[in-house]
């Protein structure tokens, strides 16, 4: 197969992290090339400040080695530079004269240092910190230099005058605006920054506007617009940065501040994308990692054709990387008419908290001192949990080791998102190798060694493992005790391989039991379903012709079930079912759980006449799939039947023969004294309908969506079902999918109305396929 051509224009984090992410999706759907401006591989950009305050080195930073490029056969033109996009001949042209032609093309070009437009940028001495370049041309300065500045007081000025304050060089920080780090910080967070920075030996200048750099061919020092001036040696410019356009403006890419998108990464012209910090996506465009990895997962996903979700957007996170100071900012941190906010500030323990709130939703925060709650925050406001104005006050105070965020987070779940590390890695590691520190976890799991924005969390777990609240155990997160494999490998091993039997996946992937286990016999079935609907991993277990569905026991009978929609059953098809079971003497029928009729132990040879004489559709039902749904008539309501059982009628209809990740019950009603003993309950009311997600244990209920027509809530609530099939794992409770995923996530993909009709179609096109998988003629 001819692969096509994908050729990747800048080098950074975020092209790279998506050529990550592409290579495990599809690693044979591309033949890749990387053009690099810099002649380095691909490093941590954002690890730069901590090579300057001498934290780690440049080895270090290094993401991809040279050997890593070469492994996943990826041709890559480091210390070259793209000149020209032609998008009609689809080529790209560098400096060295070289012309690839491409398929599909991305631009990561990223974004410069802006340098400010004043006489004496131009002067030795006056550096920008962006690259590794900038970072050695600074330590070089700083070893025969004893006085620096550094213009910007934002956090990679702050972080870079750290740095130089660590070198032994005495250090002033000239800003703006009347307070540091202005974007994320409210006055008393700043003022608190502030004075932390001013006793660790930095000066800082507020309110100063640069009106030039003086000197001969080196700089002298800064003078200022109120004629005052400071003396330097070295200047380092951190003011900000701007996307680099340029090339895509050239081409006729359509660009405002950055190289415009829309969700999917896609710019005005076909087959050309671009993300990380030279794309403008709704008019913003994100300079921070994580933003810039989220774009990079759905372009990859998006580039392999597979299912995924459109970008939404990114809710901006903050940690000032420097020694001794605690500060995490997220959200939004101004108030205004809308957005009110409650403030802690303990001055002796020197803490300062402050939450900012939409009505009942938090929107920002900003912490000095104590971030751990930070993590938790983070996650309430990306999923916008309603909290109430009792509990808002609780977010304020401290939060006991076993109570904390990363002891609440299930085992599976990332804690370093750029680095895809799960809390089960992190425990593995820590309790096997007694790690204490976060530099040592760092080095087992790479956790927090991108953007750090995890460190608080890792941290926190790492105290959590060593109380006496942990049982100092190691969970097992394999597949299952056939393999050592965890689910997540398994799957993606599934889709590399191309694998398409239960036989075959434990042939290819080395299971221990040839025969496997109980619980992988049926796991595997259902993701080999999930990744391609046409599979019928189940074979033995159906017995279909001509509409008909049998379940084939162990003792080789077999079971039918009529299948009565809405559980309503005609007197005429009642008789006709006893009369059958007499006239072949079947020794028992049954009533089960699902107010289903069964016809048990059928011979073989007798199927098919039985199946002639019911004239009915036989339907059986299987653990995972969605036997009736349930109606619940009470007298005294004033209710409609007719809307209750035709809703119960249509969903059954349209989820016959598909798979759910666990067991699932739906009981429509008309009553809202109903109890809800179902996983999902519809309620009828004068005012429409209600759909509701019940957590069978606590009793606790979600209400997911207010509908006015037997139509909407229908689609509502298969498009809830798909999502759940889509994105839920095996054996996970809907209940249990509904807070890892956020109810307001999964209400943002349902209201979308064009998700929503992708989810639909994608329902019915997943039904016709599976039903079509099933259809088996008689076995002799």
């Amino acid at each position: 197969m001819n692969k096509m051509k994908l050729v990747l224009i800048g080098n950074g984090m975020a092209g790279i992290k998506c050529m990550e992410y592409l290579i495990q999706e599809n690693p044979d759907l591309y033949d890749i090339t990387v053009f690099g401006s810099e002649p380095y591989t691909n490093y941590s950009r954002i690890q730069l400040s901590s090579v300057l305050q001498g934290k780690t080195s440049f080895e270090e930073i290094t993401l991809h080695s040279w050997e890593w490029y070469e492994k996943h056969d990826i041709l890559l033109y480091p210390n070259e530079t793209v000149i020209l996009i032609d998008p009609e001949q689809k080529e790209v042209i560098t400096n060295k004269k070289r012309s690839v032609h491409f398929d599909k093309l991305i631009i990561a070009t990223g974004s410069s240092p802006f340098m400010l437009p004043i006489p004496g940028t131009d002067k030795d001495g006056v550096v920008a910190f962006r690259t590794i370049e900038d970072c050695k041309k600074i330590l070089k300065i700083a070893k025969n230099s004893n006085k620096a500045a550094v213009v910007g007081g934002g956090i990679l000025g702050l972080e870079a005058a750290q740095g130089l304050l660590n070198l032994g060089m005495k250090v002033d920080v000239i800003h703006l605006a009347d307070r540091i780090m202005n974007q994320q910080l409210d006055n008393k967070a700043a003022e608190l920054v502030h004075n932390a920075l001013v006793k660790q030996g930095l000066n800082i200048l507020l309110q100063k506007e640069t009106a030039e750099i003086y000197g001969d061919k080196r700089v002298e020092g800064i003078r200022f617009k109120d004629n005052t001036e400071i003396k330097t040696d070295l200047i380092v410019m951190a003011v900000g940065v701007k996307p680099n356009v340029a090339l895509a403006k050239k081409a006729g890419i359509k660009t405002n501040r950055g190289i415009v998108i829309n969700d999917f990464m896609e710019t005005n012209i076909e087959d050309i994308y671009a993300l990380g910090e030279c794309a403008e996506h709704n008019g913003t465009v994100y300079g921070l990692v994580k933003p810039l990895y989220e774009q990079a997962q759905i372009l990859a996903k998006h580039l392999c054709q597979c299912k995924t979700l459109p970008y939404q957007g990114s809710t901006l996170s903050t940690r000032l990387k420097a020694s001794g100071i605690e500060l995490f900012s997220a959200g939004q941190t101004t108030e205004n008419e809308d957005v009110k906010a409650i403030t802690a500030h303990d001055e002796i323990n020197q803490t300062y908290k402050k939450m900012f709130f939409r009505k009942d939703k938090l929107i920002g925060t900003v912490l000095f001192g104590d971030i751990s709650t930070g993590p938790k925050l983070l996650d309430q406001i990306k999923k916008k949990k309603f909290i109430p104005d009792p509990e808002k006050q609780t977010l304020m105070m401290p939060v006991k080791i076993n109570e904390s965020y990363a002891a609440q987070l299930a085992k599976d779940e990332q804690v370093c998102t750029c680095n895809h590390v799960t809390k089960a890695q992190i425990i593995e590691q820590v309790v096997t190798h007694n790690l204490q520190t976060i530099e040592q976890v760092k080095k087992c799991t790479k956790a927090s060694s991108s953007c750090g924005g995890c460190k608080s969390t890792v941290d926190e777990l790492i105290r959590y493992i060593h109380s006496d609240y942990f049982d100092n155990t190691i969970e097992s997160n394999h597949f299952c005790s056939c393999t050592t494999l965890t689910e997540e490998q398994v799957v993606e091993a599934i889709i590399a391989n191309s694998l398409t039997s239960v036989v075959q996946i434990r042939q290819v992937l080395g299971w221990s039991q040839a025969k496997g286990c109980s619980y992988c016999q049926e796991a595997l079935a259902y993701y080999l379903e999930m990744i391609d609907v046409e599979t019928a991993p189940s074979e033995d277990l159906f017995y279909i012709k001509k509409g008909w569905s049998a379940i084939k026991q162990k003792n080789g009978t077999y079971s039918i079930s009529p299948q009565l929609y809405g559980g309503m059953v005609e007197a005429r098809q009642l008789k006709r079912i006893s009369e059958i079971a007499l006239k072949y003497a079947l020794p028992s029928l049954e009533i089960n759980e699902h107010q289903r009729i069964v016809l048990h132990q059928i011979p073989v040879e007798k199927l098919d006449d039985i199946c002639e004489e019911l004239q009915m559709k036989l339907y059986p039902y299987t653990d995972r799939m969605l036997s009736n749904v349930q109606i619940s008539h009470d007298l005294l309501c004033d209710c409609q039947k007719k809307s209750l059982t035709q809703l119960a009628i249509e969903v059954e209809k349209q989820t016959e023969y598909l798979r759910m990740p666990t067991s699932l019950s739906i009981r429509v009603c008309c009553c809202q004294k109903d109890r809800y003993t179902t996983d999902i309950h519809i309620i009828l009311s004068k005012d429409g309908w209600e759909l509701k997600i019940n957590d069978r244990k606590t009793m606790n209920h979600t209400i997911v969506n207010v509908s006015k027509t037997t139509k909407e809530v229908r689609k509502m609530l298969l498009a809830l079902l798909q999502y759940y099939r889509q994105s839920a794992k095996f054996n996970e409770p809907i209940s249990t999918w509904i807070n890892r995923m956020g109810i307001i996530h999964v209400r943002e993909i349902l209201f979308n109305k064009e998700l929503q009709n992708l989810l639909l179609a994608t329902l019915v096109e997943e039904q016709r396929k599976r039903t079509e998988a099933m259809i088996k003629q008689t076995q002799p």
